[in-house]
């Protein structure tokens, strides 16, 4: 069976984002072995001439890579591209690991993989390029032969907002960098130079990812200074580490007023292994999040063994097992309370640490990428189709 794989994601370009992510890991996990245990299944890649990540890291006979000039344009290989390389090369399954492209015109069936609905979920927060992603996603919901998500939260939403059969749905949830991130002791040398680089002092509340509105991070900073304004003597500064996103504008309005935005400290943009060791060196862990497909920042600040508070929204519970602290994130005096009370109970952060270690240990890319390859095997055998033949 050949499968057809988009790999537009793997450019160095969209390395950081959530899609090149996924795809990264899927990939490096298939060629590490998953890949063999599905003797069947046959890989094929597309990429640049010379692109780096197909002469090197993801060189494998497990994976054939066909260089093409169709995707020095996204939009063109978006909308047909990806559909002509994949007939050219007589696929009989196609896996698109985003919802973005056109379906119809395809030579062969498509698994689809949607992360979330959250372009309709928050459709205050879609900007041009969200809104398309939403015409895009309604597209492959209703003509993929099955869709690929990552957490029941989110197959309920597939169901609910764009019609789709429960049994279309399959949920593969996603890995994380043990590597990285991990309870082992940070390198005290490493951390205190990392720190002092940013301008951080300890303790200090952590939350990582983009800084954008569908985070919540702006009521963050309020729930944090009514912390100041209630409890004197408090003296925790306030991470907030990633890149700016949509509507942090705003933030950094909520953030420039704020009394003690001193202490409150933006780290920009950090490496993986930056933030890792920033993790570790965290008190407490913040998702505030309005709305999300799966959170991998929580799942990563759980498996640094860093006690971590969350917002009781979308997929949040059920992502982190329900063993954490919870609260609504519409509330800043709820927020500011949740953290108050792991700050100052020692025996409820030990608990949030354990607790939280022990969910983390059930995720990882290994069973993610197996049971992506298994629904690709079972989609194309219910297909009724006879695989390609290849030359021997």
């Amino acid at each position: 069976m050949v499968v057809a794989v988009d790999t537009l994601f793997m450019s160095a370009r969209f390395r950081r984002t959530g899609t090149g992510v996924y795809l990264r890991h899927l990939l490096s996990e298939w060629i590490k072995g998953v890949g063999q245990e599905f003797p069947g299944i046959e890989l094929h890649g597309f990429s640049h001439s010379g692109a780096n990540w197909a002469r090197n890291r993801f060189r494998s006979p497990l994976l054939h890579v066909h260089e093409t000039r169709a995707l020095e344009n996204k939009g063109l290989w978006l909308l047909g591209g990806m559909a002509l390389q994949s007939a050219k090369i007589g696929a009989d399954l196609v896996f698109l690991p985003t919802a973005q492209h056109s379906l119809p015109g395809w030579s062969a069936s498509v698994v689809a993989t949607i992360l979330d609905a959250i372009p309709k979920r928050l459709p205050s927060g879609m900007n041009r390029s969200s809104a398309r992603l939403h015409a895009m996603t309604w597209i492959n919901a209703r003509l993929a032969r099955r869709i690929i998500t990552i957490s029941s939260w989110s197959k309920r939403d597939l169901v609910e907002i764009y019609g789709v059969k429960p049994e279309r749905v399959h949920v593969t949830y996603l890995g994380y960098d043990s590597d990285l991130f991990n309870p082992s002791e940070a390198d005290p040398e490493s951390s205190a130079d990392l720190l002092r680089r940013l301008g951080i002092q300890q303790p200090f509340v952590l939350h990582h990812g983009m800084v954008q509105l569908r985070k919540n991070v702006h009521r963050l900073i309020q729930a944090w200074e009514l912390i100041h304004e209630t409890s004197p003597g408090f003296d925790t500064q306030l991470v907030l580490a990633g890149p700016m996103g949509h509507g942090h504008e705003e933030i950094l309005k909520v953030h420039n007023a704020a009394p003690h935005r001193e202490k409150i400290i933006l780290t920009g943009e950090l490496s993986d292994a930056e933030l890792a060791l920033l993790i570790k060196n965290a008190t407490l862990c913040v998702i505030p999040s309005l709305y999300e497909g799966f959170c991998l920042p929580m799942v990563e600040a759980m498996a640094c063994g860093v006690p971590t508070v969350v917002a009781n929204t979308s997929c949040l519970p059920e992502i982190s097992g329900n063993v954490l602290e919870y609260f609504d994130p519409a509330s800043i005096e709820e927020m500011a309370g949740t953290m108050r009370r792991a700050l100052e109970d020692s025996c409820l952060r030990d608990r949030l640490r354990s607790k939280g270690l022990a969910r983390a240990a059930e995720f990882s890319w290994q069973r993610c990428a197996r049971e992506t390859l298994q629904i690709l095997n079972e989609t194309f055998n219910d297909s009724g189709r006879k695989p390609t033949q290849r030359d021997a």
